[in-house]
């Protein structure tokens, strides 16, 4: 079976933008969905609203992949799933270690989303002598003295950190010291790599911030639509208050 080490996605040799890269996951899940559900052709229209994007920008993105659809029939959904999978990498056996097995960590080892689509945990790695051998979504935790060894012998090019954010860096550098190219990191601070290493940082703190931000927004826009819509008081007219001299304002604006 082909591993991640000896085998590489051509899509930045074949010169398909970041941007394209991103969006083919989504891509790729809305039409699995379809897939599963027999559903033989799709139109650009159809699915760049089942992936959330405009339609426009899906067919830019599917001429990098050669593929055009047909006038009238739309695309192939089986062939669009293979195509995209195959640019993605995920057509072949992709291991994968995690490191850090707290709560974030045993969550992602259980996750069963990885086996379906191209990867496989091949470890569970932990610095608490107390935690190895435990088994977390039946894989046993391995200590971090067994890093090198276990990235070595499953010959893993992606890792997963789970760590907290003060060892993070120091799995990282250890991470890429033994041959990892790919990590994805949990932890909340920035990595430092060489070049040759791509990071992926995932940071839900940073997500809710974000939200939070469009919530206020929202409630400012609210507050002010309210506002614009309370009737001036009537039976008053402030143009003619007067103070003592009957030429300045008893109340100066403030």
């Amino acid at each position: 079976m082909a591993t991640g080490r000896t085998h590489r996605p051509a899509t930045r040799s074949r010169g398909i933008p970041e941007a394209t890269v991103a969006r083919l996951p989504l891509y790729l899940r809305a039409l699995t969905a379809l897939s599963e559900r027999s559903v033989p052709t799709v139109s650009s229209e159809e699915l760049a609203a089942a992936a959330g994007v405009n339609s426009a920008k899906l067919r830019k993105d599917f001429s990098y992949l050669g593929s055009y659809g047909t006038r009238g029939v739309g695309y192939d959904v089986e062939y669009l799933v293979y195509q995209i999978s195959r640019e993605l990498g995920l057509t072949q056996d992709w291991p994968v270690v995690i490191v850090g097995i707290g709560n974030l960590g045993a969550a992602l080892a259980n996750y069963g989303g990885f086996a379906s689509r191209g990867f496989r945990v091949a470890a569970l790695i932990d610095a608490d002598p107390a935690m190895a051998g435990k088994p977390v979504a039946g894989i046993p935790v391995q200590h971090t003295d067994e890093l090198e060894k276990i990235i070595s012998d499953n010959g893993v090019s992606i890792g997963v950190i789970a760590t907290p954010a003060g060892a993070a860096q120091q799995v990282c550098d250890r991470l890429v010291a033994a041959g990892v190219t790919s990590i994805l990191n949990f932890a909340p601070t920035v990595l430092t790599v060489p070049d040759g290493v791509d990071v992926r940082k995932v940071d839900l703190s940073i997500e809710l911030q974000i939200l939070a931000f469009h919530e206020q927004r929202k409630a400012g826009e609210e507050a002010a639509a309210h506002d614009n819509t309370v009737p001036a008081p009537v039976g008053r007219d402030d143009s003619t208050d007067q103070g003592p001299d009957g030429d300045v304002p008893a109340v100066m604006p403030a």
